[in-house]
């Protein structure tokens, strides 16, 4: 054999085996792509079926989940309502207490306040009940001097110019010792009375009025003619107030009735 013969069988040889390998290889890769091709197929089916089996169980645990979970909101909800329910009535119970308290401390206060002002304007009750008795013995004293044995304003101006000249010690008489004893005690009796009359003690004299058990003390009863019965006849000592309240009830004499 030459060795144009030798070389030319070496290519042939070549050559197919070269196809082989080709056609190998491209049936390889055929069958790769058609295995990819079936792989990616199958999944694709598989997965189809499986998301709506997932849906349908999904649905089912949905239904099966959905009776206790709406059974529970409910049992809560009604709890919730219950203790809603129960604090409203704590509060409207804190609120009324609340009320009472607030109208308790408005009347302690106003109380406090009116006893305040009362203890104010009768603090001197005592006192002055004390000081009517020095009262009623100035008025006996002025009483007692009748009015004949003091000596009148003439008498008065005849003996003023001698003191001016002479001591007055040796011109004067006892009617004009008498006299200025009587102006001194009516001076000192209205004094009193201003004073008294400043803090609220007020004289009344209810001859003529209604007898009043609450301001008058009846001494005595007597029928007279003319009069009305249960009517004051006579104020044997004159009454006192302080601030519209009765210090001292008047002490009179009621005329009685004698219809009977």
């Amino acid at each position: 054999m030459s060795a144009f013969q030798i070389y030319r069988s070496c290519a042939t040889s070549f050559s197919a085996r070269s196809s082989a390998r080709s056609a190998s290889v491209s049936a390889a890769a055929a069958a790769a792509s058609s295995c990819r091709r079936l792989r990616a197929a199958a999944p694709s089916s598989r997965r189809y079926y499986s998301e709506g089996k997932a849906d349908g169980a999904a649905a089912e645990e949905a239904k099966s989940e959905a009776a206790p979970s709406g059974s529970e909101p409910s049992a809560s909800e009604a709890e919730c309502l219950a203790k809603l329910k129960k604090k409203e009535e704590e509060v409207t119970d804190l609120t009324s207490r609340l009320r009472y308290l607030q109208a308790d401390f408005l009347n302690l206060q106003r109380n406090a306040a009116r006893e305040k002002e009362q203890t104010k304007d009768f603090a001197i009750t005592r006192f002055a009940g004390d000081l009517l008795e020095t009262v009623d013995v100035l008025a006996l004293a002025l009483k007692s001097v009748p009015q004949s044995a003091l000596p009148t304003s003439a008498q008065s101006s005849s003996s003023s110019p001698s003191s001016s000249s002479s001591p007055p010690s040796s011109e004067k008489t006892p009617e004009a010792y008498l006299g200025e004893l009587h102006t001194g005690v009516e001076m000192t009796h209205r004094l009193l009375l201003q004073t008294l009359f400043k803090y609220g003690v007020k004289p009344f004299d209810p001859t003529g009025d209604v007898f009043d058990p609450n301001r008058h003390e009846a001494l005595y009863q007597a029928p007279i003619p003319g009069k009305e019965p249960g009517t004051v006849l006579e104020c044997q000592k004159t009454g006192y107030t302080i601030k519209d309240r009765v210090l001292r009830a008047a002490q009179v004499g009621v005329v009685q009735d004698t219809s009977s």
